[in-house]
């Protein structure tokens, strides 16, 4: 019992902290829950945070807040989800509340906006780093079927402007068709 005490502590908090310092949207947020769950605490396997980020991202809703819900759970059921639910919404909460009483003083400032230029930098570089981690992963299980997907997705939304949600709902209807089809995969 109170080795799973632990573990909902842990959970909380590192929640708490990943949302607290984690600037740029959902993509950099699974990547530092990946960094902590996966490679510091060895909570969950790549591959789970691979299937976890196709879920969290086909999901309506912020994509942080989906990942917190299907990590949540995954490691400790549904009060894991809850907990892991609340730990990530304190600390936008706190901030948003915090910069709307501020916000007239903030929006003119002009250290602030420096500031938030340059971080755009760093939030650039580490969703970089997810792609990079995703993909490496993709080419890892060398499934020829899964690279072509990826560069296709990819060339689809970058060169032809397919949206995003077009490309989760294909994606969706062609996991289905391989579920039902004979399991006889090509490898690289």
């Amino acid at each position: 019992m109170e080795k799973k005490k632990y573990a909902m502590v842990t959970l909380f908090f590192s929640m708490l902290t990943i949302s607290a310092f984690t600037f740029g949207g959902g993509f950099v947020i699974i990547s530092m829950m990946r960094k902590k769950f996966c490679d510091e605490l060895h909570w969950v396997t790549d591959e789970e945070v691979l299937d976890m980020t196709a879920i969290a991202q086909s999901a309506p809703g912020a994509l942080a807040v989906n990942s917190a819900v299907i990590f949540g759970y995954r490691i400790a059921g549904l009060k894991g989800a809850l907990l892991s639910v609340l730990a990530t919404i304190i600390p936008p909460i706190v901030i948003i509340s915090i910069v709307v009483l501020i916000y007239n003083a903030f929006a003119s400032n002009v250290i602030i906006q420096t500031a938030l230029r340059v971080m755009r930098a760093g939030v650039g570089a580490i969703i970089t780093d997810v792609v990079l981690d995703l993909a490496g992963n993709i080419f890892k299980t060398k499934n020829i079927i899964s690279v072509v997907l990826m560069a296709a997705a990819f060339i689809a939304s970058w060169f032809f402007g397919v949206s995003s949600i077009a490309l989760i709902l294909i994606f969706i209807v062609l996991g289905i068709a391989k579920s039902l089809l004979p399991q006889k995969e090509a490898s690289v």
